[in-house]
Order: C-alpha cells, then structure tokens, then sequence
C-alpha cells in the first residue's frame, strides 16, 4: 500500500489563498479550453466545469459529513434510497422495494438487477451486506465523529459495543434480495439510506485499496489509499482525478444501468474565494458555482446568467461549548440568545428568502413549533441576565468560524463572524476571533475536541426527519457542544423509535421546546441558498437536500 502524502504536505497543497483565486479567475478562459478535450454530444461541450468551495474531506462517502465531500460522491456512489426529484421524500434507487415487518425490526430489501460497481464487481446482496457489516465493524478511529459521523449518530453502536446498537444484521436470502434486521426500532430507517454516507460502495475496491486503513488521531486523521485515489460506486460517472487543492475529474461510467445524459466529463475545481468563482462565471471558465454570495445575486441575473435558489432546508447555529466555564450557565446561554438581532443578521449577510430561526428544524419538518423560548433581541435583558449571572462587567470568548469556504447555510461566514461579535460585544461579551481554513482544520477542532469557544456551524437537511437535525445535534454528548442532559438524550432516542407519525409529533414538539428552553446552542436563520449558472445550462436539478446528480442536467452548446 502507498503511505499517504504527510498531512502538512497535503494541507499545504489544499491551501489555495484568495489571491491565488483571483489569478484563476483571470485566466479561467484559457484553462476550461484545456479541460474540455474531446468531450462533445454532438454540438454540446459535454464536459462541466462546477467550482467547490473546498476540497472534500474524503472521497469514502462512510467517513464524510461535509457538503463538498457528498457533491463529488453523489456522482460516484448510489445508496438503496435515493430521493423524490425537488423534495427531501424517500424513492428507490438501487432498491426497487422494500418491505417492512409490523415491529419495524426486518426490511427486506429487492435488489434492481443488471448494476455494476465501477471496477466491474456486481452489485448483488452479497454487496449491500458487505457494506452494512462494514459500518457496523468500523473500529478504533474509524467510530470517531470526525469519521463515522453519519453511523454513529443514527445507528448509534459499532459491533464492539453493540448495547446500543440500531443495526443488527444483514442477510443475502437470494442474490438481489437482502434483508436487513434492527436491534431497535428506527422511524427514520429507510429516509436515512438517502444519505450519501450509506452509499453502496465495492467491496472489491475496497479490500483491495484497504479502505478501513485509517491511522493518525480522531483529530488528525489519515486518509485510506481507496478514500483519496479509488473511489468505486455505481453512479453515473466515475472517479479519474485528484489533484488537492486544484480539482477533481470525473467521465461517465460507459455501462452505467441508467441514462447517462449529456456531461461526459465533471470537473470539480476548487476556488475558495467567492469573489473568484463569480469571476470565473463571468469569464466563462467555470459552468456554474454554488452559495452565490447574497450582493452577487441581482447583478448575475442582470448580466444573462442563471440563478436559482434551492428550498431552504439548511439551520445556520451558533454553537454554544459548555466545556468554557461562562457558558455552563443557562442564563449566560439565554443573555447570549437575547443579545443577537436575527433580522439584522439576515437582512446584512444571508441570502434573500432567508428566513429567521426559532426551532433547529425547517418549518416544513415535522415536530415544528411556534411553542418555543423564542428570545427576540432585547440587549438589556441580556445586560441583566449577565449580571444575575456575576458577570456584570462581561467576559471574553474565543469566537470560532471558518475562512476559505462558503456553506448552504452559511454562503460568508467572515461577515456572520463580523456581525454577530459586533451585537454581543454591545452586551459586554468580547470576542477573541479564531479563524480557521474549513477543512480539516475547523471541522476537526469543532467536532473532534473541546477546544474551542463559541462557533459558527450549520446543516443541510439529508432527509426529511427531524431526528435528522435535533436527534443529530443533541442525541447524546459530544465535543462541540460539551454538555450532558440524560433527560434531553432519553426524549430523543424514544422519539426517533415511534413509528405513528400523529404519536412522534407532539414529542417533538416537546422536545423543541426544551431545547429552547436549555439553549445548548441558538438557531439562527435558514438560509436559501443559491446558485448561479452560465446560459448554456437550461435545467439542473435543484434539491433541497442537495440531491444534485449532473446525469440530469441539460445543456445548449
């Protein structure tokens, strides 16, 4: 096996600064000519240039929980459950059906034949056992959040300590039928294998390029040789090239079992300036770029371009790390949650659409409610709540946030940082900024230790569930928000088990009002995010939950 580049080689190649964007933007012209080879569908330019904000984190979707790691793997990797076009709705994909036993504990999945992995290996039962067994058996730090962060939040224990464990088995009964058996009851089961994280991957490729071959720290962590050059699903397109920092190339898979459409070719390029990206659409060097920043907007549309906004499904929070002394205290939590001006925040720095937050959920998820602490902005009773507190004459935090990226949820997080330090510094709270490039460094900190002060992070929907959000959040303990609530843990792992959708709304509701109430951390905004595109880009497949698959997308010239 190749040993992987040391991390601060590879960090270093991946720091592309902002002016080295600008230079990119500058010679976009020049550059796409370079990249669109032989890529043609008659009259058609079939290759498709999309700027990322970042690098992915990984290219194993199992060890990803980043929206740049799922935009790339979404065209490599298919799950079982994919999504309704324009909607977070569960559909088959490469589970034609599926059935469930009465007590939510069996579902026997039918299998579409005629699929192969990439490396030419058959996707049968055999392969979705394997990778449902692969999950289950992730050891070591393989468990840890800053990995296995989709499995271990929902299908909470690995085969190591399984007291708590979701999952319990997988079975080939024939060669395209599997039956999968849970330990405990799961509402969210099947919208969950939506995901991009339970994407069915090869289990050729990946005892041969040894995935699980993961060494470093839970805050440091080394890539597998198959998560950085061997990526091998079912999807549309397969992998080429990783060139970090740069970009990464994708071609059609030729024996792909669906319609292929018009791109041939995916080129991923990273321009983490979003100043730049807006440059290389103006040049044409790009196709298009996702979180247009908000000022961007109208002048793109004035100029020819294409702009469309996704369905807010996203939560823009300020997370809260009661691991800092000041925050252990509910009423330095609520002066906080009282000293910020939402309005302010979203009509200065988010997208238009953007709407204020009060729950942690979108309000078209079930469990929302109007029923909650909703602390609208009121300085001097956050002035008073410190001082009951004994914090009359303030204090300061360390304020982390990330630079070098834009987020659905969060398209400019400097200005959010800018922003918010400003209103709490009115109340007597200073703020130490931390800035951090996104990935792995602001992530890793955040996610993976407790050290860090207040922060800037978010989320995307995956599925329509609230657990998918709440449960995600505050299921249990963990580094960001360093907090302990067994009664909050306990509300929310009997509620993700109820099946009757009239029974789990109410404890939802409940469940959104303590948390309103415990402020472990304050819902901001859910922001609309937008994109933009050249003209030559007539239809893309806009989804809320970020279902974007370029096989779908059409093109003019």
């Amino acid at each position: 096996m190749h040993a992987r580049t040391p991390k601060r080689r590879f960090l270093a190649a991946a720091a592309v600064t902002a002016s080295a964007a600008l230079v990119l933007a500058g010679c976009a012209e020049s550059q796409r000519g370079d990249n669109t080879g032989g890529g043609t569908d008659g009259d058609v330019d079939s290759t498709f240039i999309f700027a990322a904000s970042s690098d992915p984190k990984t290219l194993d979707p199992a060890f990803a929980s980043d929206g740049e790691s799922f935009r790339v793997s979404r065209q490599i990797f298919e799950g079982l459950v994919g999504v309704k076009e324009g909607t977070a709705d569960p559909a088959p994909l490469l589970a034609e059906s599926w059935e469930s036993s009465e007590d939510g504990l069996t579902y026997e999945f039918t299998l579409k034949k005629d699929v192969t992995f990439h490396d030419g290996t058959e996707f049968n039962a055999e392969a979705v056992c394997a990778n449902f067994d692969r999950w289950y058996e992730f050891e070591g730090i393989a468990q840890s959040e800053s990995l296995a962060y989709y499995y271990g939040k929902l299908y909470r224990g690995f085969k190591d300590k399984p007291e708590d464990a979701v999952y319990e088995s997988c079975e080939a009964t024939e060669d395209h039928k599997a039956t999968v058996k849970l330990k405990q009851p799961f509402a969210g089961f099947i919208s969950s294998l939506s995901l991009p994280a339970f994407a069915m991957q090869s289990p050729t490729a990946m005892e041969k390029y040894g995935a699980d071959e993961i060494s470093g720290s839970a805050e440091a962590p080394t890539l597998s040789e198959y998560a950085r050059e061997h990526p091998v699903g079912t999807g549309p397109f397969k992998f080429d090239t990783w060139n970090v920092g740069e970009n990464i190339e994708l071609s059609a898979y030729e024996d792909y079992w669906g319609e292929q459409g018009q791109v041939q070719k995916i080129n991923f390029r990273v321009i983490d300036d979003p100043v730049a990206r807006r440059q290389a659409l103006e040049s044409g060097g790009i196709d298009g770029y996702d979180l247009v920043a908000p000022a961007d907007v109208q002048s793109l549309k004035d100029a020819g371009f294409n702009v469309m906004n996704r369905d807010p499904f996203t939560i823009l929070y300020l997370g809260l790390n009661q691991a800092n002394e000041e925050l252990k205290d509910v009423k330095v939590r609520q002066a906080i949650a009282y000293a910020i001006d939402k309005e302010a925040l979203v009509k200065q720095t988010l997208p238009e659409g953007t709407k204020t937050a009060i729950n942690f959920i979108p309000d078209s998820v079930n469990g929302y409610t109007e029923d909650v602490e909703k602390y609208e902005y009121d300085p001097e009773k956050a002035k008073q709540l410190l001082k009951e507190a004994g914090y009359e004459d303030g204090f300061t935090l360390d304020f982390n946030y990330p630079t070098g990226v834009s987020r659905p949820y969060m398209p400019t997080p400097e200005q959010v940082f800018s922003n918010l330090s400003g209103q709490l510094e009115e109340v007597g709270i200073k703020t130490e900024a931390k800035p951090q490039k996104w990935s792995p460094d602001y992530l890793d900190q955040i996610q993976a230790t407790d050290d860090h002060g207040i922060h800037l992070l978010g989320w995307t929907g995956d599925y329509n569930d609230t657990d998918n959000f709440v449960g995600v959040f505050f299921g249990g303990q963990k580094p960001e928000f360093g907090f302990d609530n067994p009664e909050l843990f306990k509300a929310l792992s009997e509620a993700r088990q109820i099946p009757d959708l009239d029974e789990q709304t109410p404890k939802y509701e409940e469940i959104n009002t303590m948390i309103s109430e415990y402020v472990p951390s304050i819902p901001l905004a859910h922001p609309a995010p937008s994109l933009a595109f050249s003209e030559r880009v007539t239809s893309y497949p806009a989804s809320p939950v970020n279902d974007e698959v370029y096989n779908q997308i059409e093109l003019s010239e």
